[in-house]
């Protein structure tokens, strides 16, 4: 079965700055791929380039069996794309603007956008040079949802939206890809993102560290607090450890692939006053991330 999107060994630089460095992945058709990372990571360049928006400078990226570079404008007649920050016409309300949108797309259209923009309780006749920045991110979401798009890429999309509308938005995004529809999202809304996500690619510095189910990623990864009885040295018992925190006899670990026979070890062992195994979160996980790839 064919990607919704793959990036296959891309980089990209401004200049003497590198924005990607040899960066591959797949997004699996009907799944919500979630691309998590700090500022300047290169989430929005990853995007651009998918969306024929700016070139590689090595490597390929194909969207919905397209080359991006090649087939850049058919790409973006068939992807429905929230940006970071939207550019709306001001001038025009919100009813305006997607009868103007409509003409652009087949029947059918219309009667979504007004479906939701009544989901998303926006006033029809409110120009949009009026409205606040939550609103303003609804009318975008709605625009880009319309056209019932097979693969849909948001860039912060829920950037501006209240706590309530963010949940049922991103809920909705695990409707559409049961529906076999891919949904493709940049985030900082790590615990929200959690819960909609079927596969996490986390960066850093243009770099992708890890690419995985959710399921897997959480499964492999653990998290390890104990506290022994007197000061001692210690070998943690992880493949990698991501992030290690002392304080005097208790110890904080969050490592990948615990090492066979390692709860039954610290059970047995005489020093060891407690211990406590348990699956980290994906923000502990992202944070532990960030940590590893500075050095610690």
């Amino acid at each position: 079965m064919m990607n919704a999107l793959e990036l296959n060994d891309v980089s990209k630089s401004f200049g003497r700055v590198a924005a990607l460095e040899h960066v591959s992945y797949a997004a699996a058709p009907g799944s919500v791929f979630a691309l998590l990372g700090e500022n300047g990571a290169g989430k929005t360049t990853t995007i651009r380039i998918l969306l024929g928006l700016c070139e590689p400078d090595h490597g390929s990226a194909t969207v919905l069996g397209l080359d991006s570079r090649r087939d850049d404008l058919k790409i973006r007649s068939m992807v429905g794309y929230v940006p970071e920050q939207p550019i709306l016409y001001d001038w025009m309300t919100v009813e305006e603007l997607g009868r103007f949108t409509a003409s652009f797309y087949p029947d059918g259209f219309l009667k979504r956008y007004a479906e939701l923009i009544a989901e998303y309780e926006l006033p029809p006749c409110a120009r949009i040079k009026t409205l606040s920045k939550g609103m303003r991110a609804k009318v975008s979401l709605a625009l880009a949802v319309a056209p019932d798009p097979e693969l849909l890429i948001l860039d912060e999309p829920t950037s501006g939206l209240d706590a309530l509308v963010r949940r049922e938005f991103l809920e909705g995004m695990v409707d559409r890809a049961a529906t076999g529809r891919t949904v493709f999202l940049s985030s900082h809304q790590i615990a929200e993102v959690e819960r909609v996500a079927d596969t996490v690619a986390i960066m850093k510095k243009s770099r992708v560290l890890t690419v995985e189910p959710l399921e897997a990623l959480k499964a492999n990864t653990r998290l390890l607090s104990l506290t022994f009885k007197e000061e001692a040295s210690f070998r943690i018992p992880f493949a990698t450890v991501l992030d290690t925190q002392w304080q005097g006899r208790d110890g904080r670990f969050l490592g990948r692939d615990l090492a066979e026979g390692a709860e039954q070890r610290l059970a047995a062992d005489p020093n060891v006053a407690r211990f406590e195994l348990k699956t980290p979160s994906l923000e502990e996980i992202f944070v532990a991330y960030m940590q590893y790839a500075e050095g610690g």
